[in-house]
């Protein structure tokens, strides 16, 4: 451990170079560095043409048990500002946070937090807050904040860059609710492969079942896949979906069983490329509401 840490160390200062931490970039803008894609976005949409924001993870990364390069590092030593989700989603950030002089900021400070009920992970915070566009509201104050300690002399932008963009979150929000409304109880269920979508199924009033808590579809138990099969048949939910960075062979077996549609592939962990299907978080959760409600209500 001590030769891989010295190595790393001498890795990031060679990759450095001259650059000082918390020096701008040639463009004169700070640099303000995300955990990954998704964080990015939304940071983008605030800060406007007044930041550099960057992730570290790239897109179609896993973030959960992401390894950090030499090169990640030496981003970090050069950023003016770090945000992460927290929530202990990125438990690798920690030597980040601890090596870098620039400040940082938790974007999910605030939310009311979730709790995974079931498995190893039971009593630890869900950490997929920014899946329910209200929790991003959430988010998107504490950048505004973040950002404004940062570069004071553009607070008045960001605090009306901030604003626009949560005006689009409320405006997913107040379609999914609308779109879900007049569903029997028993097929208000949100039935996915990983326990991702606590924060959405709370604010859209919808029941969640999950087969797994945390990505893990090479642990998917006999008992896990039988307890979701259970769940759907008593429920006689129309529709189940899973994640694009999983396998869906285990809720294939789900949809064998029950009769119930597979409703299609919702996205969580990362934006797709800018020609993919969800380039920007708007994007994101707009087809993960849409796709929902089209399988839940079979209405296009």
């Amino acid at each position: 451990m001590r030769t891989r840490s010295l190595s790393l160390v001498v890795a990031v200062l060679l990759l450095a170079g001259c650059t000082l931490p918390g020096q701008a970039r040639s463009d004169g803008r700070p640099v303000v560095l995300t955990t990954f894609t998704v964080l990015a976005d939304i940071a983008r949409n605030v800060a406007g043409d007044h930041l550099a924001v960057e992730s570290i993870t790239k897109v179609g990364a896993e973030i959960h048990g992401y390894e950090p390069t030499p090169g990640d590092i030496a981003k970090a030593s050069k950023a003016d500002l770090i945000l992460d989700n927290g929530l202990n989603l990125e438990s690798w950030f920690a030597k980040f946070v601890e090596s870098a002089k620039a400040p940082h900021a938790v974007v999910s400070d605030g939310v009311k937090v979730l709790d995974i009920t079931q498995d190893a992970y039971a009593g630890k915070p869900n950490p997929h807050a920014w899946m329910s566009p209200l929790n991003v509201r959430t988010y998107v104050d504490n950048i505004v904040t973040a950002f404004s300690k940062l570069d004071p002399a553009h607070a008045a932008d960001y605090a009306a860059n901030g604003k626009a963009y949560q005006a689009k979150l409320q405006d997913v929000q107040n379609e999914l609710v609308t779109g879900l409304a007049g569903l029997p109880k028993n097929e208000r269920a949100l039935v996915t492969c990983e326990g991702a979508f606590s924060y959405l199924a709370r604010d859209a009033g919808l029941t969640e079942k999950y087969i797994w808590p945390v990505n893990a579809e090479q642990q998917a138990t006999p008992q896990q896949i039988s307890s979701t099969i259970e769940f759907v048949r008593a429920g006689k939910v129309p529709a189940v979906f899973c994640e694009s960075t999983v396998s869906d062979k285990p809720m294939q077996r789900v949809v064998d069983a029950t009769g119930a549609k597979y409703g299609g592939v919702l996205y969580v962990d990362s934006l797709s490329e800018t020609d993919g299907p969800v380039p920007t978080y708007l994007d994101l959760i707009r087809h993960d509401a849409a796709t929902i409600i089209a399988g839940l209500t079979g209405r296009p």
